[in-house]
């Protein structure tokens, strides 16, 4: 059983929380009592619309504005919440772009800048909180990663590199943190109703997927929202879960 007030006791940071996975991510949490940081970038009336949301609902949430690939600006981003809220119990790293285009047209700003948000962001974020979870001896870390880092995705080889990288972070950092009660996993989503998939072509997409049909946002955040604050996760670290539709399966 989850104990309530322990939840209603614990912050979480979800990072790129103004929209589609990220929007869902927090509103699971927030809705299930855990304070919650919704992080943006830059449109600050979409992180204020989901902030407004939780509260509705009863739980308590604010924002702060960082680009997760500067790290001066991640590191004021922990420094504020540990300021405000005392503690770090939860890292949703879930911030990610997308630069589409085949490896030999790919300009190299389009390589850099989703390596940066999508990869190097994960990094920063996980080692500018992990001194106050080391010190509590406890925390979970939740990254979003996605299949295209499983097996590849032609036109994405940023992402998929990017994404790739993240499961290889999540394995190293999970047996980095064991030892001190942290818990690092990885959350990998197939194609998903968001705004980064509005465009793509349904039909030769969802024929490779054996449930036939996109996923959404909530079925992530479930995901996510079991491997952050369900005491039956405790023992899970250094995993990859896809939620995926069974489009690939291993």
């Amino acid at each position: 059983m989850i104990n309530s007030a322990q939840i209603t006791n614990q912050t979480a940071i979800v990072t790129g929380a103004s929209r589609g996975i990220g929007r869902a991510i927090a509103l699971a949490l927030g809705t299930s009592g855990v304070e919650v940081v919704i992080n943006y970038a830059s449109s600050s009336e979409k992180a204020e619309q989901v902030v407004s949301e939780i509260k509705a609902s009863g739980g308590n949430a604010y924002t702060v504005k960082a680009n997760v690939a500067d790290e001066t600006e991640v590191n004021n981003l922990i420094g504020t919440v540990l300021e405000r809220s005392k503690k770090i119990d939860v890292l949703i790293n879930n911030a990610g772009i997308t630069r589409d285009g085949l490896l030999m047209r790919m300009k190299t700003e389009d390589w850099q800048s989703v390596i940066n948000l999508n990869l190097s962001g994960v990094f920063l974020c996980t080692r500018a909180v992990a001194r106050s979870m080391l010190k509590q001896r406890q925390g979970r870390i939740i990254n979003v990663t996605s299949v295209v880092g499983i097996i590849g995705n032609a036109g994405q080889a940023n992402y998929a590199a990017a994404k790739a990288g993240v499961i290889g972070l999540t394995k190293t950092t999970a047996k980095e943190f064991a030892s001190r009660g942290i818990t690092v996993n990885a959350v990998a989503p197939g194609f998903i109703e968001t705004d980064m998939t509005k465009d793509l072509k349904a039909e030769s997409i969802l024929s490779a997927i054996p449930l036939g049909t996109f996923g959404t946002p909530e079925q992530v955040a479930g995901t996510v929202g079991f491997l952050a604050i369900n005491p039956a996760a405790a023992y899970i670290t250094g995993q990859v879960i896809q939620v995926d539709g069974g489009m690939v399966m291993s």
